[in-house]
């Protein structure tokens, strides 16, 4: 048996720094003045979570948090959870991690969060799941699908991914062009992290004779991918499998077409959204490439998703967020976007678990009902959730797509897997029809 939680101690100290609140154990579960857990009173819960606002990680990631505030909103003015409304703290680290350890000390200490929700970035929480965990805080659904989230809960009790890791999708994706594009000759473009690492090594199940040339960039380093198309030239390259973010998919077309690089693509579902890609292009390119020839660059390339976005305006879940986010978005020029939707399905998914925790929150208690109850969420996610004592994964499977016209057009099923050698199977069971008539889970 393994301990989710540490227990509260008494410990009396003299404190007159924010180094010596950590040491004296901040953050632990202890009760607040009212006699609930930190971060919670009769009425709030106060969680917290870091985001790029700015740099250059900021276009679409920053939009993620502005979705669950606005689902939050929505729950809160119809009455919140088992009388509770939600507050969250949303702290800029510019996708550095340092910034990020510096924010989330502040989120501990000074905002004393319940817990961290959507926290995003591979290399940025990577800075601060160890300090969460010792604190015996909350890191629910982390925005990445990193193993280190849920792989190892004996490691890491209190974190939880929510997204299909990157080794799940690599599997999925290897295997496709294994079946479909056997001849391929197969160059990666990864990102030099645990997210490269895991697709690679998903990819790589099915690929690995096919695999010809791998180029690695470091975020926030050199814009100039030049050298690494003109490798993937050289070596006869027809088809790039990239596990890069949006930025970085601008970018490498950019550094395709000025070296004559022609090839086919398949993107991460991180780095493949057609609007966003289209608009970096053209601010990239100082309007040399328009948005609309950039999202039109994106026709024939190939990607994966796992929640319905702003190109299915039809599906039930899309109809609510688009709802939620009419009444609830900051400034009424703003679109809905798939990173909104990002955020609100995450939002939904920790709003459940609260309802299945009951009255009687902590943090222990909370990280107990995901582990019991998680596996059987229901919600916008195609497939189903991992969760369980023994794994904090978190959803299992995604569907490949091919983008046209700005939209996606399945090329399989809802194709469901898990890592090391489990098979990849068909299954669609996790898919809901439509929320339910509240728009909040039940």
């Amino acid at each position: 048996m393994r301990t989710t939680a540490r227990r509260a101690v008494q410990v009396v100290c003299v404190l007159t720094t924010a180094s010596l609140l950590a040491a004296c154990g901040a953050g632990k579960e202890r009760p607040s003045e009212e006699g609930t857990a930190v971060g919670v009173t009769d009425t709030t819960i106060k969680v917290g979570a870091h985001f790029p606002l700015t740099g250059p990680a900021a276009p679409g990631y920053s939009e993620i948090p502005s979705g669950h505030q606005a689902f939050y909103e929505y729950v809160n003015d119809a009455g919140g959870v088992h009388g509770r409304k939600i507050e969250m703290v949303v702290k800029d680290d510019a996708y550095n991690p340092t910034n990020t350890s510096a924010v989330t000390n502040d989120m501990i200490l000074q905002d004393e969060i319940f817990a961290m929700v959507a926290g995003l970035g591979t290399p940025t929480h990577r800075a601060v799941v160890q300090r969460l965990n010792d604190d015996g805080i909350p890191d629910l659904f982390v925005s990445s699908g990193s193993l280190q989230w849920g792989d190892n809960p004996e490691t890491s009790p209190m974190t939880f991914g929510w997204q299909p890791d990157y080794e799940i999708e690599g599997k999925v994706i290897g295997q496709y062009v294994a079946e479909n594009m056997p001849d391929a000759k197969v160059g990666l473009f990864l990102q030099d992290d645990d997210f490269g690492e895991d697709g690679e090594k998903g990819a790589r199940q099915f690929l690995d004779s096919q695999i010809v040339d791998v180029q690695k960039y470091t975020p926030g380093g050199s814009t100039d991918f030049s050298p690494q198309m003109s490798s993937f030239k050289s070596k006869g390259v027809d088809l790039v499998i990239g596990f890069n973010t949006p930025s970085y998919t601008a970018l490498s077309q950019i550094a395709a077409q000025g070296v004559g690089f022609k090839s086919k693509w398949f993107y991460s579902n991180v780095g493949s959204d057609p609007a966003l890609v289209g608009g970096l292009l053209a601010s990239m390119t100082k309007g040399k490439i328009p948005a609309e020839q950039g999202v039109k660059l994106m026709d024939g390339m190939m990607t994966t998703e796992y929640i319905p976005g702003v190109d299915a305006p039809d599906d039930e879940w899309v109809k609510l967020w688009q709802k939620v986010w009419d009444s609830y978005s900051k400034k009424g020029s703003e679109k809905l976007t798939n990173y909104r939707i990002y955020g609100m399905s995450q939002a939904y998914t920790f709003v459940q678990a609260l309802q299945a925790n009951g009255k009687d929150l902590t943090r222990e208690s909370i990280v107990e009902t995901i582990e019991k109850e998680g596996a059987s969420f229901e919600g916008p996610g195609l497939a189903p959730f991992r969760f369980s004592e023994d794994s904090h994964m978190g959803i299992s499977g995604v569907s490949v797509v091919e983008i046209k016209n700005g939209a996606s057009e399945p090329l399989t099923p809802v194709l469901v897997t898990d890592i090391g050698d489990a098979p990849i199977e068909e299954d669609d069971s996790a898919a809901s029809d439509a929320p339910p008539s509240s728009g909040i889970p039940e």
